[in-house]
């Protein structure tokens, strides 16, 4: 059994896989049952140097605590589980497995953002890609030639997969970029921020805040992050919201079947994906060009993996289990070692 600890932007999910793939969740390290033989870590940001799964020794949380400046929603919170995890289970061995890895196959014209040379030669500026645990389950479940993934929760990414491989994706040098998320603004025009830092309205600490924890749907509606409690509510602001979310999604969908050169099946998956018919229904609404079509009844009342889509471009609602990939990632690199 493996026990993978999952520290994402909004919650700490521990679970127990057993080498046939079935999962427990354990409400905390205390609770953890005999027989575990490694610990796996989900950690979001692996920079430049990690692409593989990695045996955690002091060297590596070093390295794993000064990318916290790239996501620091994530690794900062995922170094202090494996610090815990590692007094809890001092005994087996602890592994990190990352979700840059997926995105390692995106080409360079995909990955390199257009700025002066030595940002990305010397100083390690491209894009990465994240959710890269939760995109191979969904491509691995869906197995198509050509698939957009969706991973809406409180962090949100679209992806473009081609034959099982990663060759673009929303998210670039950190998890704020892309499509607006709970808190996170998603893309902005990048003189915003030193716009608001040289006229003196904020600092760089507070511009950094705003967009990580002031931004996204909660920036727009003013009243809540959540997807379910801004679907209640009625108001301009909450709707403008949704509005802007479902335009953004829709929009990077259809960016992605460029680098794909058509699309076979849209997968939703994450916390919003799996569980908000509406948002699955206002993103496809805005995709009937590329021939997508939603089954209304089937979206409106879905199973656990199921097809909700009434046309050739098929609609995959597939529950995330970053846990699973999590998991085997652990056991091949413990393998490798």
């Amino acid at each position: 059994m493996i026990l993978v600890a999952n520290a994402g932007s909004s919650s700490l999910k521990l679970s127990v896989v057993a080498d046939d793939d079935t999962s427990t969740r354990v409400d905390s390290l205390d609770d953890v049952p005999p027989g575990v033989r490694a610990v796996a870590h989900r950690i979001v940001h692996g920079g430049e140097r990690f692409r593989e799964p990695v045996l955690i020794d002091d060297d590596v949380r070093r390295e794993l605590l000064a990318l916290g400046d790239l996501a620091p929603l994530h690794n900062r919170t995922e170094v202090q589980v494996i610090d815990e995890a590692r007094r809890a289970l001092p005994d087996v061995p602890h592994v990190a497995v990352f979700d840059t890895a997926f995105h390692a196959t995106i080409p360079e014209e995909a990955s390199a953002y257009a700025v002066p040379r030595r940002w990305r030669e010397e100083w390690g500026i491209r894009r990465y890609g994240f959710h890269g645990l939760s995109v191979q389950w969904a491509a691995e479940t869906v197995p198509v030639a050509r698939l957009v993934v969706c991973h809406l929760g409180a962090g949100c990414s679209v992806t473009a997969v081609a034959d099982g491989r990663s060759v673009d994706t929303t998210m670039g040098f950190s998890p704020l970029d892309g499509v607006p998320m709970a808190t996170r603004s998603g893309a902005i025009d990048p003189a915003i921020t030193p716009y608001l830092v040289r006229t003196g309205r904020l600092d760089v600490a507070a511009a950094e805040r705003a967009l990580e924890q002031e931004s996204g749907l909660l920036g727009l509606s003013g009243v809540s992050a959540r997807v379910e409690e801004l679907e209640r509510d009625v108001t301009p602001a909450a709707q403008l919201a949704l509005g802007v979310f479902a335009r953004r999604v829709a929009a990077a969908v259809a960016a992605m079947t460029t680098a794909l050169g058509g699309l076979d099946a849209v997968v939703f998956t994450g916390g919003v994906g799996e569980r908000s018919a509406r948002v699955r229904a206002d993103v496809c609404g805005r995709l009937g060009f590329l021939g997508i079509a939603l089954d209304h009844r089937c979206n409106a009342a879905p199973g656990a993996t199921c097809e909700v889509g009434a046309s050739a471009v098929r609609v995959v609602l597939v529950p995330s289990r970053e846990d699973v990939v999590a998991a085997r990632a652990a056991r091949a690199g413990l393998a490798a070692t």
